[in-house]
């Protein structure tokens, strides 16, 4: 899956931006404050979380990777997509998502394009607590190993949640650890393969 996009900034709009990386053009949904910061013919590197539908494969590009993993936890809140996570993420940052979610702060997050009240007291119901350790982890979590984020995307993008697709990879990595395999040095379609694998067994 693609992670991690590196070129050049060929089109900007407030919600989309067009990166050539070898001499393809890849086109990002963005948040505005991602656009502002991008500029046309300058280098550009974005944290990004594809997603898959049964008719489109959407990419979704941000400045670091906290707030790429956070639009991706966010997704696991019912009745929240990827269009209003993304909203969401225009609206705030990580950390003062997780301080209104932790506050209970419904006007802070209703504010936000398609949420609502009923979506805002659903949101905060559903992510109390995971995302305030969420947030706290983020800067650790730029540090894992890259196939594990890797992998951690594409389960995101088939419909798991953060917590099933931590769980389902540590499974696997100690059965590897068991065989004295070292998984970096297999291909990502295999590690893949033997999650789904593990989680339908499970």
């Amino acid at each position: 899956m693609i992670s991690l996009v590196t070129g050049i900034v060929r089109s900007i709009s407030t919600d989309k931006a067009v990166i050539e990386v070898g001499g393809v053009g890849l086109s990002l949904s963005i948040t505005n404050q991602t656009s502002s910061q991008l500029h046309l013919g300058a280098s550009a590197q974005l944290f990004t979380s594809l997603v898959v539908r049964e008719d489109s494969l959407t990419l979704f590009g941000f400045l670091d990777d906290q707030s790429r993993n956070t639009f991706e936890l966010l997704q696991t809140v019912s009745g929240i997509g990827p269009k209003v996570a993304l909203a969401v993420m225009g609206s705030h940052s990580s950390e003062s998502l997780a301080r209104a979610v932790a506050q209970e702060d419904i006007k802070a997050i209703e504010k936000v394009p398609g949420i609502g009240r009923k979506g805002a007291q659903r949101l905060i119901l559903e992510l109390k607590g995971k995302l305030t350790d969420f947030a706290s982890v983020g800067t650790s979590h730029v540090h894992q190993p890259v196939w594990r984020e890797q992998l951690m995307s594409a389960l995101i993008s088939l419909g798991y949640s953060s917590k099933e697709s931590d769980s389902a990879i540590n499974e696997v990595l100690a059965e590897y650890s068991e065989q004295g395999v070292d998984p970096s040095s297999l291909e990502l379609s295999e590690l893949l393969k033997r999650v789904l694998q593990s989680g339908r067994r499970s």
